[in-house]
């Protein structure tokens, strides 16, 4: 299987008002993205980023402005990206004492991401920073043992039905996910009639699943 069965991930753009007590809809909201995309791994360090973008806004432009969240890939890194209407108030660096409340937000963003920036346009600037991934294509997923071994498996399923992958993305992921179902109902089955209890081995499943 190669990344024509991965699901595209298409930029995305969400309008808000800078304020403290929407940073956590906005967390939320990433989660949920990161998590179709393949990327839950990115959630702790994105929505930290996130939360340090949309504060700087609120202090230094002000609560209540209008300002809009857009999250795609550049390349195989996460761009993060906020968007708000004054070009004036610039975000910067600040040597900051280690103890200070105030002023290390963006040191903080440069510190955990693979770099930071900021675009000045005609109406808004875009405050935006990039994320590593170990993804080797924009649309494709992170390569691990677990994912190898299915792979492995769900490619000796599409031989045995003689599956052939679709010209569409879309309807390709959808003949993957189709196969992963029959191969974990088959186990189901073959479990079962070995004598092991189903429920069980799925609960034990879950569990390392989640841990890993």
């Amino acid at each position: 299987m190669d990344c024509s069965a991965c699901t595209p991930r298409r930029p995305w753009r969400l309008p808000f008002l800078a304020e403290p007590e929407g940073v956590a809809a906005l967390r939320r909201m990433l989660r949920i993205h990161l998590r179709l995309w393949g990327l839950p791994e990115l959630t702790e360090t994105a929505q930290l980023c996130v939360s340090e973008l949309v504060s700087n806004v609120v202090t230094h432009v002000g609560p209540g402005t209008p300002a809009t969240l857009a999250v795609l890939m550049c390349g195989t890194r996460l761009r993060i990206e906020v968007h708000d209407p004054d070009t004036r108030a610039l975000p910067t660096l600040v040597d900051s004492a280690a103890d200070a409340e105030a002023g290390r937000g963006m040191a903080l963003v440069a510190a955990i991401s693979e770099r930071w920036g900021v675009q000045l346009l005609p109406e808004r600037k875009v405050t935006w920073v990039e994320l590593a991934t170990s993804l080797s294509t924009p649309h494709g997923h992170i390569q691990n043992v677990h994912v190898s071994r299915a792979e492995s498996v769900l490619g000796l399923y599409e031989m045995w039905h003689s599956v052939r992958p679709a010209a569409s993305n879309r309807l390709t992921a959808a003949i993957a996910e189709s196969a992963a179902t029959e191969v974990i109902a088959d186990l189901l089955h073959w479990l079962q009639v070995h004598g092991h209890d189903v429920d069980e081995t799925l609960d034990r499943a879950q569990t390392r699943f989640e841990a890993q």
